[in-house]
Parts: C-alpha cells; structure tokens; sequence
C-alpha cells in the first residue's frame, strides 16, 4: 500500500536507485533537488531532506527564487516511488510555467495510478492550507500527465509558450 512520507534520509539507497533509472542529468519533479544539492553521500543527503521539511515552515525564509512547499514522498514498504510537492503560494515562474503541484514517479513503477492518487491526498493538503484552486502544468506530449490532472479536476486553461519551453496550463478548483 503506497503511502506519503516526509522526505527522511533512511531512503538514501532507493532513492539513489530510482534517480538512476531516471538517469543522471534528468530532472526528477517534484524532487526539490537544487544543482548544489549533495544527495550521493549520506550526510549530504540528510542535510538535502531536512531542507526539504523545512520549505514548508513559513516563518523561515527560503532562498531567492524558491517559495514555500511540503514536500512528500510516495513510498511503498520503504522503496521509494516518487515525489510530489505542493508549493503554498506561486511566484513569477511557477505562475508561468511550473504550477502548485509538481510530481514524479520513478520510471519502473509508472502506470499503476500513484501519481492520480498522490495528487489527490495532496489536493486535500491544499485545501487545508486554505487554498480554493491550484494551478498545474505539464509537457504538452506528456500524456500520463494530463490523465492525471484531468483526473483530479484540472481544467484546461491553455497551452503557452513558457521560460522552459511550451506547456499545458490546468487549474483545479478545491
């Protein structure tokens, strides 16, 4: 039964495993991983996570660029599946091309519906911050990612050109 976690580093092995099946250089959303972030060794990758937990305590502030986020992992009997996050407010760029919610499944365990269910359970969390609608984006090919936000209520806004290229623009009313 998968599950939503706080990002821990008792995970380093398998999540080191499933950024291998993404490869090296791919962007793994909804991960949180910064280019100057040390996740190979297992101190590096204890600082990493605890800087995650703490993106989502308002009264400290982020880094120039960032915005306050929960972070969650999709877990399965301490495997680590994927990610999701939840940004609490948008900036400049989430606004135009990233969205509230960024997720990602690890490639050996796509197509068994974790991101539709992780998107909903994180809905939830947006409604409970107070938030009345969010704003998700993806690739205009991705077609596993617009199932999932269709399912979850995304309605379609538009396809734009963005600062990283052309995106699907949906909003969901909670």
């Amino acid at each position: 039964m998968p599950q939503l976690i706080a990002p821990s580093p008792h995970l380093h092995g398998t999540w080191i495993a499933a950024r291998e099946e993404w490869g090296p250089d791919a962007h793994m959303d909804g991960a949180g991983l910064g280019s100057g972030d040390d996740v190979d060794t297992p101190e590096g990758f204890a600082a990493w996570t605890r800087k995650l937990r703490r993106y989502a305590d308002r009264s400290v502030p982020v880094e120039h660029g960032r915005v306050h986020a929960t972070y969650w992992w999709i877990t399965e009997d301490d495997t680590y599946l994927g990610a999701i996050d939840l940004r609490h407010y948008l900036n400049g760029f989430l606004l135009d091309a990233g969205g509230h919610i960024g997720y990602g499944i690890r490639p050996s365990a796509r197509r068994r519906g974790l991101a539709t269910w992780a998107l909903t359970a994180v809905l939830h969390e947006a409604r409970v911050l107070g938030m009345d609608r969010v704003l998700l984006t993806c690739d205009p090919g991705n077609t596993g990612s617009v199932r999932t936000i269709e399912r979850g209520g995304g309605v379609l806004e538009d396809v734009r050109e963005t600062l990283i290229g052309p995106k699907r623009r949906y909003w969901i009313t909670l």
